[in-house]
């Protein structure tokens, strides 16, 4: 298993969600604000179909890639939501109202948001549209 940090573990969560369209991408390091985690990795998806498949999409790819499973889950049973606790990163996969109502980011404003070309330089190697 290659030992990755939590903050390259999280670009790359965020890298592989990009790959499958997922929608207004947030990578917020979380570590100096709470101990539930380092990082939150938070998408938007357009329907109930995509926030799953996104979610199971995600898994596979990590469990491949990294041998990592969840140490948690949980969703509404609409799939309206989605979340996939791996203990470090926590990822949030949410239809674009439920993101509104939940306005996780708002709550957490006080952590530091990684932004979109951090994120994708260090999560270059993982894409799955790699061209070098």
């Amino acid at each position: 298993m290659e030992n990755l940090s939590s903050d390259k573990f999280a670009c790359v969560v965020a890298r592989i969600l990009d790959d499958k369209l997922a929608k207004n991408i947030a990578v917020l390091n979380i570590s100096q604000v709470s101990s539930l985690a380092d990082y939150f990795v938070i998408c938007s998806a357009e329907s109930s179909t995509q926030v799953k498949a996104l979610t199971g999409n995600l898994k596979e790819k990590i469990k491949k890639l990294f041998q990592r499973l969840p140490n948690g889950e949980e969703n509404d049973l609409k799939n309206r939501w989605n979340l996939l606790d791996y203990g470090d990163v926590i990822i949030h996969v949410l239809q674009k109202d439920e993101r509104e109502t939940y306005a996780i980011e708002k709550f957490w404003s006080h952590a530091f948001s990684v932004d979109e070309k951090t994120w994708l330089e260090q999560s270059e190697e993982y894409s799955e549209y790699n061209v070098s």
